[in-house]
């Protein structure tokens, strides 16, 4: 009997993650036509098609969606298994990239310290940045990201965390803006500007809006952009007042001014989160250290 390539199994993988030659290939860093030639082989081992043409998307058989987790599974042991033993660990050595999903707030106040510190002690990893459309632990739980940053969502019981910082939310308007010289900011004074929100599924309503609703005010939302950047750009040349996190404002020391805000609202916990796959990896166990002490060093407890 023919023992099966197990050169496969990545691929194998890959294309059931991604249920795309195009995404699989582009992922992989291979040609489309190298990728088809892939999935050829791969049909021919497991005597399925695998992924089938349903109008001008492809889809997986049910044969695939049965082995789809199986074969994360399986590949994640097979890297595990071929990774230096924690007693062989030299961080200096470490050649990898990491894939970490946060949204811009969180890159633009830690991304440049975090970099720095890896690049001092290991100069080969690279921190590849990637936005997050949903809170949810799918990219956690199929491997397409090695950590999540961010606020708790609707993650799955098994999905480990660890708390970061703990934020809140402070109005921001430029400089010389009428509210720029007022120390203490009224709700009053607060809705009589329009805002700019900050929104990727064109939620409009948030924390702010059920404090100001309890003293029968009311904010006139003027515009709805998908990231803080673009809040910032847009309040520091506008009237507009904008709701930022305090620690997206550790970058912007001097081109905005921010005040405490006049109702009260909760604050909010930012926090790693990670598959238990890598608990015990000694890479990614260093790159929660890293992520963990440049956090705090920014934003002492």
């Amino acid at each position: 009997m023919t023992e099966p390539d197990l050169n496969l199994l990545i691929a194998l993988d890959v294309l059931l993650a991604e249920a795309s030659v195009a995404a699989a290939a582009r992922r992989l860093g291979l040609s489309a036509s190298a990728m088809s030639r892939t999935l050829g082989r791969l049909r021919e081992s497991t005597g399925d098609p695998l992924l089938v043409r349903a109008g001008r998307n492809m889809v997986l058989t049910p044969y695939a969606e049965e082995i789809r987790q199986r074969a994360r599974n399986a590949s994640f042991e097979a890297r595990a298994l071929l990774r230096p033993s924690s007693a062989d660990f030299n961080v200096a050595r470490l050649e990898r990239t990491f894939l970490i999903r946060s949204n811009d707030g969180f890159v633009v106040a830690f991304g440049a310290a975090m970099i720095a510190a890896a690049a001092q002690v290991a100069p080969s990893v690279c921190l590849r940045f990637m936005p997050k459309p949903e809170k949810t632990s799918n990219a956690l739980r199929e491997g397409r990201v090695d950590l999540e940053i961010g606020v708790l969502g609707e993650m799955g019981p098994e999905i480990r965390l660890q708390t970061l910082f703990r934020d809140r939310f402070m109005g921001v308007v430029r400089k010389g803006h009428p509210l720029s010289g007022e120390k203490m900011i009224t709700a009053n004074e607060y809705v009589s500007f329009g805002h700019v929100v900050v929104s990727r599924r064109n939620n409009t309503y948030g924390p702010v809006d059920d404090a100001l609703a309890e003293v029968g005010l009311k904010r006139k939302i003027a515009a709805v952009v998908p990231g803080f950047s673009a809040a910032l750009a847009i309040a520091q040349n506008s009237d507009l007042v904008a709701l930022i996190p305090a620690s997206f404002l550790i970058a912007e020391p001097d081109r905005l001014h921010a005040f405490e805000l006049p109702v009260i609202t909760r604050e909010i916990t930012i926090s790693q989160m990670w598959h238990p796959r890598s608990e015990v990896d000694p890479a990614h166990r260093w790159l929660r250290q890293l992520v963990l002490s440049v956090c705090r060093n920014k934003i002492p407890d």
